[in-house]
């Protein structure tokens, strides 16, 4: 069974779409089957990962039952990509049944959950209908911030909802940490942002991951060339900075030993 991990944080600006890329190309360096799935309708995360656009099917489409989920996925040299756009705004999962609302994901994605290694899922940047698929269907969730104060605000009630999935949706959803983006230890405020992201973790029952991602252009530029941020320029300190959290990403994955975790998830 896949390994389905979620990155999520209702506040934008923060390096979701951006972490949820750098992860499907690390992993899929890696030697990993992976599928990225985009739950935010801006559909950043397919022209991050070098898809080029088009009127095919979308997560949307899946969702609704108008096609199987293999025929919206979109296939790439290193990974595959499930697209969304602006329709996923109204994506109507609140028309189904109680119950039924919350899991359209994860039967979706029953199907092709034996041939990827790794799921990761964008989600948009808000704690909505979507995002509680995402987490109700996910081993892992990882949140990502910004070194600012404005990106502490609103930890708590993501909290609130985590724990809310945890008693009624996915009792082993795990939080596997926080990672700070646009990371400068050179300044107060940085160090201040990670002591405050400490304390919040500790109330979350998770980390401040060991690695924080710097900021760094060629993050910037490499979906303008259509290519990852590996492919791009590994040299740049930011690009680094994320070989070295899929690293890190890799070693927890593996001592939680979430193979079997995973297979009694689903």
């Amino acid at each position: 069974m896949s390994v389905i991990i979620t990155v999520s944080n209702q506040k934008g600006g923060v390096g979701k779409t951006t972490t949820s890329g750098a992860l499907c190309a690390g992993l899929a360096n890696k030697g990993a089957k992976v599928l990225g799935v985009d739950l935010d309708p801006q559909g950043n995360l397919g022209f991050c990962m070098g898809l080029e656009g088009g009127s095919g099917a979308t997560v949307l489409d899946a969702l609704r039952g108008k096609v199987r989920v293999q025929q919206a996925i979109r296939r790439m040299p290193k990974y595959d990509i499930l697209p969304s756009d602006i329709s996923l705004s109204t994506s109507g999962l609140e028309r189904l049944e109680p119950g039924k609302r919350e899991r359209a994901l994860r039967e979706m994605l029953r199907p092709v959950m034996d041939y990827y290694d790794y799921i990761v899922i964008d989600t948009p940047p808000a704690l909505n209908l979507l995002t509680i698929n995402a987490y109700a269907v996910s081993d892992f969730l990882i949140i990502p911030m910004a070194s600012d104060i404005l990106s502490l605000v609103g930890l708590s009630q993501l909290r609130e909802t985590i724990d809310s999935v945890r008693q009624e949706l996915n009792s082993q959803l795990r939080v596997l940490g926080i990672l700070i983006n646009k990371f400068d230890r050179r300044t107060t405020l940085a160090r201040d942002v990670v002591e405050m992201a400490n304390q919040l973790a500790q109330q979350i029952g998770t980390r401040v991951f060991r690695t924080k991602i710097r900021n760094g252009v060629a993050i910037a530029e490499a979906p303008a060339h259509g290519e990852d941020i590996y492919s791009y320029n590994i040299r740049s300190g930011a690009v680094r900075d994320y070989a070295a959290f899929i690293e890190e990403i890799a070693e927890e994955i593996h001592l939680s030993e979430v193979t079997s975790f995973g297979e009694e998830n689903k």
